[in-house]
């Protein structure tokens, strides 16, 4: 079978190695045992389940398939991630069991997923079961001991992966979401690809709903594809389970809406489509994109515009409790003729490029709002200005309808300034408090023509480290919050798809920190916790944020999980997927690499202390109050694995580059501890390195198979 014609491969290279396995099915079987089916894996490797089961055993895995199922509904994106060095695309549909086209919609409309994947499949040799020789079940041998090791001292497992679903809101108290002004938020749990065609997925339970009731929060969102929705251009294949997606649209909204919740929806319209699409209405056709073979539906063909408006105005029809919608026109996805280009380099389209940008972006807009307002004339309409510039912007903010909000990201534009050297931050920052100076310019502007505003904010976590539910900076969070209050700004998109944790930061919205840490752990105890919360804002102001290079493609987000590399890679860090070794990368070629290791070496120091203060005021905490301590405990110990192993990496990379022995297995050696550390941490948290539109970074076994690439790099060192 060839996939050529519909999983693209990008820029062919040869995988990264993977020398602490004596063959390369054993990893196979490493990363995917208790994740996928072993009759798959089997399948896959062109053996029997019995050779898997023989030969897991033989690296000391225990058999265990409680959670695969689960694994492959809630966690395919890691399976994928896993497996994109090892297998084929083959082999991958082997262990998902996926048709070409589903991997290739998940690849596409999965947030972005064959972006972070670097957008290039590595060309690997299908890795087949083959009887190991002497030398392999020697080395075997001692992957099976240092598991065993591992094994006889890890933390005992109180919460398996994904557990916090049922957990979490389990004891909610009473809603507190009442309060005037929009607190939007992206669930914890949801799938972002298309979570509404299987109900079992249900990305917002009810013991989720309790809690983010509870916490202050008044929508959510969730991403959607109009013609997965209403067949709004005609009864075509890609409506395909449209009425499923209703159905259950319609029963999350109502249960949302129960709970004073609304149910908002992410609109990137209209979605360009295939080349084929046209066939039946070439008319529609407008612009290529540069990197799929997909074209826009142009917009300034008016029934394309009308027939969005209808669709929209069906979708609000059919589910009368919808709360609203927000758009981006720019950017993102492709859609509108100019979505993905600039006054610069306009659109080759004879009708929209000499309308100009404004125009173009104001109809969509209009046609979404008059859409929904047909059907539900209350109904929230929020146009984010992502990607839009000067000075067309301005000219856009004057033409939007009566109505619609305007949506800022809060701290574009801040200025930062560490170790020594100005950036400036253009999204994804809590180290950086907004708002921004183009946030605040955007604003005024939208007043002046009687727009409402919105600040787009982050206040659980970020980029910088999303791989807790929460990082523990109620100053920092605090101060972006009242600079806001202080702008006259009330209405909040308080996340993307990360930092949808229904606690943590988010119940700043209407507590102080001082109130917060007395309430969670007692008057005695809350102190010197306050003490700890000033070192993790002083740690976390050291992060050295400029631009997007940093949170998107440094390691901080995989931390300990992610390997470390005798030789140089050659391969590019990519948005949220892999970091490799690509230290040019992950300093933006703006840090120098000296003052980007110490600022992570400053930023993981000072967390240490603020940890070390947590740590030791377990007495002073109320037998009733325990489990808010450990907490605290558990996510800010994740996030000191994360930023010191972000330092480690960093020096490693320096240090092999020259040729420095010592210090190479010096940071080896350190990482193995944080490795084990996250390894118990993980076994009695299941949040932890989860996040929604990436599933779990790591496992279990990830963070072990860190142990034996460290001791391979030790012994070859």
């Amino acid at each position: 079978m060839s996939n050529d014609q519909i999983l693209e491969m990008g820029a062919t290279k040869p995988p990264v190695p993977c020398d602490h396995f004596p063959t390369t099915w054993q990893p196979v079987i490493w990363r995917n045992y208790g994740i996928v089916p072993v009759d798959r894996i089997a399948k896959a490797l062109g053996t029997t389940p019995q050779t898997i089961i023989d030969e897991a055993k033989r690296m000391g895995l225990e058999f265990d398939d409680s959670l695969v199922n689960t694994w492959l509904n809630r966690g395919y994106q890691t399976i994928i991630r896993q497996n994109w060095h090892l297998l084929s695309y083959d082999q991958i549909l082997t262990l998902l069991q996926w048709t070409e086209e589903k991997l290739a919609f998940i690849l596409r409309e999965d947030d972005f997923f064959w972006h972070k994947l670097g957008s290039q499949k590595p060309t690997v040799q299908e890795p087949k079961f083959a009887p190991l020789t002497q030398q392999q079940l020697e080395k075997t041998k001692r992957i099976r001991e240092a598991h065993e090791k591992i094994t006889r001292e890890q933390a005992p497992e109180t919460e398996k992966p994904f557990g916090f679903l049922q957990s979490i809101g389990k004891n909610a108290g009473p809603a507190n979401n009442k309060k005037p002004g929009l607190k939007m938020l992206y669930s914890y749990s949801a799938l972002y690809g298309d979570p509404l065609i299987d109900k079992s997925l249900d990305p917002f339970p009810d013991n989720m709903l309790d809690a983010y009731a509870e916490s202050g929060v008044n929508a959510l969102w969730m991403q959607a594809v109009l013609y997965s929705l209403v067949p709004w251009f005609g009864d075509t294949p890609y409506s395909e389970g449209y009425k499923t997606r209703l159905d259950n649209l319609r029963d999350l909204a109502k249960r949302m809406a129960a709970r004073g919740i609304k149910l908002m929806l992410y609109l990137n319209e209209p979605r360009a489509m295939p080349e084929e699409f046209f066939d039946k209405h070439p008319e529609w056709k407008g612009v290529k994109a540069r990197e799929a073979n997909l074209w826009t539906l142009c917009t300034s063909h008016p029934e394309v515009l009308k027939l969005l408006q209808d669709g929209v105005t069906k979708l609000f029809t059919e589910v009368p409790d919808l709360g609203g919608l927000f758009c981006i026109t720019m950017s993102e996805n492709l859609t509108n003729c100019w979505s993905r280009t600039n006054i610069a380099n306009p659109p080759a389209c004879p009708r929209c490029a000499p309308r100009g940008i404004p125009p173009v972006v104001a109809d969509v807009i209009d046609a979404l709002a008059k859409g929904a307002w047909m059907a539900k004339p209350d109904a929230e309409i929020i146009a984010w200005s992502w990607a839009w510039a000067k000075p067309w912007c301005q000219e856009l903010v004057a033409m939007l309808p009566k109505g619609v909000k305007l949506q800022c990201v809060s701290e574009t534009a801040v200025q930062t300034f560490v170790g020594g050297y100005k950036g400036q931050v253009v999204d994804y920052s809590m180290s950086k408090p907004g708002p921004g100076p183009l946030a605040k310019e955007m604003w005024a502007l939208a007043r002046e023509s009687d727009i409402p505003v919105v600040a787009k904010v982050q206040l659980n976590c970020t980029w910088e480290n999303s791989a807790v539910p929460y990082i523990p900076v109620p100053g920092l969070v605090e101060e972006h919050l009242d600079n806001l209050k202080a702008e006259g700004v009330n209405d909040l998109m308080l996340s993307w798809t990360l930092g949808g944790y229904p606690g943590g930061n988010i119940r700043l919205l209407t507590k102080r920190k001082e109130e917060l840490a007395k309430q969670d752990f007692g008057e005695k105890a809350a102190t010197t916790i306050l003490k700890a919360y000033d070192l993790f804002d002083q740690a976390f102001r050291h992060f050295p944020f400029n631009g997007t290079a940093t949170i998107y493609t440094g390691p901080q987000n995989y931390g300990p999980h992610a390997q470390l590399y005798i030789k140089p890679t050659g391969y590019h860090g990519s948005m949220i997927g892999f970091p490799y070794d690509d230290l040019t990368t992950w300093r933006g070629n703006f840090y120098p690499e000296d003052v980007f290791e110490n600022e992570f070496k400053i930023l993981s120091d000072t967390w240490k202390q603020g940890l070390e203060l947590v740590e030791n005021v377990k007495d002073q905490v109320p037998q009733g109050k325990l489990h808010n301590y450990q907490d605290l405990v558990s996510v800010a110990r994740a996030c000191y694995c994360h930023f010191r192993s972000t330092y480690n990496q960093i020096h490693f990379v320096r240090q092999r580059n020259v040729n420095n022995i010592d210090e190479a297995k010096a940071v080896a050696k350190d990482e193995i501890k944080l490795a084990l550390n996250l390894l118990d941490y993980i076994r009695q948290d299941s949040r932890l390195g989860f996040e929604a539109s990436n599933h779990y970074y790591y496992t279990q076994n990830s963070l072990k198979e860190k142990v034996l690439n460290c001791l391979e790099i030790l012994g070859k060192l």
